[in-house]
């Protein structure tokens, strides 16, 4: 019995030193919320990126973390995103209201993974499969373009506007069913409008022609195709976080 005891408790003991030496191989927490490894970004975007999410954290109390790193230490990249913001302690830990942004750049040798890790106090706000319609529609678009500041500061801004309740994460569904993201949105909205200036020019100058109800049919057909239009596909059948972009497999580009 003593003997089973001693093997037990050696166990755990080791078990409890493993852990200890896994999580001493992370990094340190900074003192920034923007963290660029591999000088990924130019210094001027890493500052645009940290004063606008120091800017939020101090008005909406909720931290959002970028961490650009080429070594995710042997784990995959959910499992490093949430040991990386535990130890860092995103967000406050009274509400575990932080996230974190996760992402390894696409090298000649290895494909691109980006992750989004979000504290149970935000989960509601930003639920799982938001974070991955995020990573879909705001960044890897950006990515594959190599273009990383731009899907950060875009995503960041879908996750910031999530965060403070200015839309929901159903809202941010249906505006990002058409593809393009916010900006696929807005965009028809706006040639609506163009296309409505134009027609109601052209009825003061075609009078009879618009009694006929001609402009009219017009109007209809243009509003009817640009509204079936901004419904077409659907982010719904995702779910998790994470995505992985660069090199072969699900969710990848050459």
């Amino acid at each position: 019995m003593t003997i089973s005891k001693n093997i037990i408790y050696i166990a755990v003991l080791i078990l409890s030193l493993s852990i200890g030496l896994q999580s001493q191989d992370l990094p340190d927490a900074p003192s920034r919320l923007v963290t660029d490894q591999v000088a990924l970004l130019s210094a001027q975007q890493v500052r645009s990126l940290e004063r606008k999410l120091v800017a939020f954290s101090d008005t909406n109390s909720t931290q959002i973390a970028i961490f650009i790193t080429k070594d995710l230490q042997g784990y995959d990249i959910v499992d490093f995103s949430q040991r990386v913001a535990q130890k860092w302690g995103v967000g406050q830990k009274k509400y575990d209201n932080g996230a974190i942004i996760v992402l390894v750049p696409k090298t000649a040798e290895t494909k691109g993974e980006v992750n989004i890790d979000v504290g149970y106090g935000l989960e509601p706000l930003i639920p799982d499969i938001t974070a991955k319609q995020i990573i879909e529609n705001e960044m890897i678009p950006h990515f594959k373009n190599n273009d990383y500041f731009g899907g950060l500061d875009a995503g960041t801004d879908v996750m910031m506007s999530l965060a403070a309740g200015q839309f929901t994460a159903e809202t941010y569904k249906k505006r990002t069913e058409g593809g393009g993201g916010i900006v696929g949105f807005f965009v028809p909205l706006i040639i609506l409008i163009i296309v409505i200036s134009m027609i109601n020019r052209g009825r003061s100058r075609h009078a009879s022609y618009t009694r006929r109800g001609g402009s009219g049919l017009w109007t209809a057909l243009i509003l009817g195709s640009m509204l079936s239009g901004s419904h077409r596909g659907s982010w719904g059948n995702f779910s998790g976080g994470s995505g992985g972009f660069g090199g072969g497999g699900g969710g990848g580009f050459g």
